[in-house]
């Protein structure tokens, strides 16, 4: 069986510029603006005229004291007000030291805080069980005290780990008005396994990105059982009550209005659970898709440049909480960025995506084909690496992305030998992909307890290949030598493949990014039985 896979960095968020964020609070506080670039300045001279800008300590769930800054207004007139849970960093709520002074410069009153155990905030890091609601409640408490004027409405808004708690603290705080969640979880024990299968590699690196954090015992337990394989049914107890899938019909009862944003390729928050939240709810939503992995498409706009998703979650707040009439309710509920086309696609609702589905059926002879065919077999070689990982590296990989510079694959380095392969025809035009590719198949396993990842990737003419999306699977009761059927969602994904480039499926019996089920050199034979046939399914929009 594969252990966990080792994390190759130590942050969740490569970018962020710990001390130029300090130099831009220091400079909030003091009003000395040496050393600050010439914009970051100006900005700073905007701020400070506005509101006075204070650190301090908010008094949390026990009497732990949470560290925390508060933009502050001294005029008597009404106006919303925002808090910021900060992201699962020891950086803490400097994370949001310019985009706090951008709230507050259009008028809000905010409090960033930095969740229990991390920083110099005191207690410890409860992954955003109870403990962690009660502070984001007590932060509130803490501002609304503060407030110089009636204070209108209320949003919470976070990122990563501050986006989960923001979402729960709505989900028990009837005060809260609106939320802005950004790299977002909904549901937090697909986020530990999906389809069965441990997400290793995600729960390292946040057990590595916590640094000196303190982490509660349970909290540690949870994770550190999720790399050993045990206790899988109490690590789902625990990550329920955190999850605000969960929570979401006291969401709806109030008709929050809802702001998530998410990167595609997401290595640390698989992206379908999220969109599992977004089907749920039912007042107004907006959902902004991007290239990018965990915490990228939004780190432009902490370190105070453009970006489209900070800009979003602006308008969502002005019109949710101040009445502004910006359009942002009638531009659709889902926004999504194509891959590598930087193509900008509004849709009235996430199934609008997709206009139909084709369905590719897995042959004998590697093919992706429109009829079924039946009585082969294509095996698989388990505990062999092979090229067809899901990305270089958990988190940094998305930053390659953004930047233009996918992964490419070499179709011919894929080994036949240890991986199943299926090959569409030459596409006539350019397809389209947008919604959630699902795989259908049968496979047998000699042994009890077996894992396979499934990619679907872009094959060019000249061999190379991009990912297009994928999906690990584990089957865990089934006896050895067992048919077992494996019906999968891909990650969900908007993609064109450019005329006369090919669908490329790999199926493969290990990724280091998870742990498997299998054994050494055991054997996993795909099949396509006459009843079941082992098929593909496209959404194309």
């Amino acid at each position: 069986m594969n252990p966990a896979a080792p994390a190759d960095f130590h942050s969740l968020y490569p970018q962020l510029d710990a001390t130029a964020l300090t130099a831009y609070a220091d400079a909030l506080e003091s009003g000395d603006l040496t050393g600050l670039p010439p914009a970051r300045a100006a900005e700073a001279q905007v701020v400070r005229a506005a509101a006075v800008f204070t650190r301090g300590k908010v008094t949390g769930a026990c009497g732990d004291l949470l560290d925390a800054a508060l933009w502050r207004h001294t005029g008597p007139r009404p106006r919303a007000v925002v808090v910021m849970p900060s992201p699962w960093t020891g950086l803490g709520w400097a994370a949001y030291a310019v985009q706090g002074a951008a709230f507050a410069a259009r008028g809000y009153d905010v409090l960033a805080y930095t969740v229990r155990g991390f920083g110099r905030s005191d207690g410890q890091a409860d992954f955003a069980g109870p403990l962690d609601v009660a502070d984001g409640r007590r932060a509130l408490d803490h501002l609304l005290e503060r407030a110089a004027g009636p204070v209108t409405r209320i949003g919470f808004l976070g990122v990563s780990y501050g986006a989960g708690i923001s979402q729960l603290v709505a989900a028990h705080d009837p005060r809260v008005d609106a939320v802005a969640a950004l790299s977002t979880w909904g549901d937090l024990g697909e986020v530990l396994r999906e389809n069965s299968t441990r997400r290793c590699a995600a729960v390292q690196a946040l057990l590595t990105a916590a640094g000196r954090a303190r982490l509660s015992p349970e909290t540690e337990r949870a994770l550190e059982d999720v790399l050993a394989d045990r206790d899988g049914e109490a690590t789902l107890r625990w990550a329920q009550q955190r999850s605000p899938f969960g929570q979401v019909k006291e969401l709806n009862r109030r008709r929050v209005p809802v702001f998530l944003a998410h990167a595609w390729h997401e290595t640390l928050f698989p992206a379908n659970q999220t969109l599992r939240l977004f089907d749920e709810l039912t007042g107004p939503k907006r959902l902004d898709l991007s290239i990018g992995d965990h915490g990228g498409p939004e780190s432009a706009g902490l370190l105070g440049l453009p970006s489209p998703v900070w800009t979003d979650a602006h308008r969502w707040f002005d019109h949710h909480l101040r009445g502004a009439a910006n359009g942002v309710d009638a531009e659709g509920e889902v926004l999504a960025e194509v891959m590598w086309t930087r193509a900008l696609e509004p849709s009235a609702g996430w199934p609008d995506l997709t206009r139909e589905v084709r369905r590719l059926y897995l042959t004998g002879g590697g093919g992706l084909a429109g009829e079924p065919e039946h009585g082969w077999t294509a095996g698989v070689l388990c505990g062999v690496d092979t090229p067809a990982a899901v990305a270089d590296a958990i988190v940094s990989s998305g930053y390659a992305e953004m930047a233009g510079r996918p992964r490419t694959y070499r179709a011919g380095e894929i080994d036949s030998a240890v991986t199943a392969t299926w090959v569409g025809a030459p596409a006539e035009e350019t397809v389209r992909v947008r919604g959630i590719p699902r795989l259908r198949v049968t496979y047998r396993a000699a042994n009890s307890g077996s894992t396979f990842v499934a990619y679907l990737l872009d094959l060019a003419p000249d061999g190379s290949a991009r990912l297009i999306t994928h999906a690990p699977f584990s089957d865990l009761p089934s006896p050895p030598d067992s048919l077992i059927g494996a019906d999968i969602d891909l990650q969900a994904t908007a993609y064109d493949v450019p005329r006369g480039h090919r669908l490329l499926l790999v199926a493969a019996g290990r990724d280091p990014f998870y742990g498997d089920a299998n054994l050494p050199r055991a054997t996993l034979a795909f099949t396509s039985p006459e009843p079941t046939p082992s098929y593909l399914e496209v959404p194309v929009g």
